[in-house]
């Protein structure tokens, strides 16, 4: 667990735009399931998010000036949650999941979780884990010399599961 959150493990994917890191959790994803582990994602974004429509109701009750907005149907939830002016905190954010054995979280990368970084030197940009501490692998397309933690083949999407798997379980072994 981290930053005082209720799930078993805390990854985060980190990269540069363009890197693949929603398309590696998208692959990842099917495995993790098949394997029995609950997972859920948080993901940052840093253009602005309304999953609601202008004219339809919540839309309405949000203009009105509710704070929050839990908008329900068959099957599905949202929670519209308006916080003018403010970066969402993801200390703040976890806990708000249901608990489940793994959270992925896209984006969030100037916080102190330990990452998976998706890494292509075709992007022409450097990677992350020679300055980042907490950057615990590598999923890369490339070689990645000089590397001194694990390097996955990111093509290789069951390899990548196994080793979160064991992220997983290292994470709650630990006291």
């Amino acid at each position: 667990m981290t930053l005082g959150s209720p799930h078993r493990a805390v990854l985060g994917i980190a990269g540069w735009s363009g890197a693949g890191k929603t398309t590696l959790i998208e692959g990842v994803m099917p495995h993790l399931r098949t394997a029995g582990l609950s997972v859920s994602t948080i993901k940052h974004t840093h253009h602005g998010v309304d999953l609601d429509r202008p004219g339809k109701d919540s839309w309405r009750h949000r203009e009105a000036g509710a704070q929050e907005v839990l908008i329900a149907g068959a099957g599905r939830w949202a929670l519209l949650h308006e916080e003018p002016g403010l970066e969402p905190d993801l200390a703040a954010l976890l806990p708000r999941l249901s608990p489940v054995d793994l959270v992925l979280v896209e984006g969030f990368r100037r916080y102190g979780v330990p990452k998976l970084e998706v890494f292509r030197p075709a992007l022409g940009k450097p990677p992350l884990w020679p300055d980042w501490p907490d950057v615990a692998a590598i999923a890369s397309d490339a070689s990645v010399p000089g590397c001194d933690r694990p390097v996955l083949d990111l093509s290789r999407l069951g390899e990548i599961a196994t080793w979160i798997m064991s992220f997983v379980q290292s994470t709650i072994a630990k006291p």
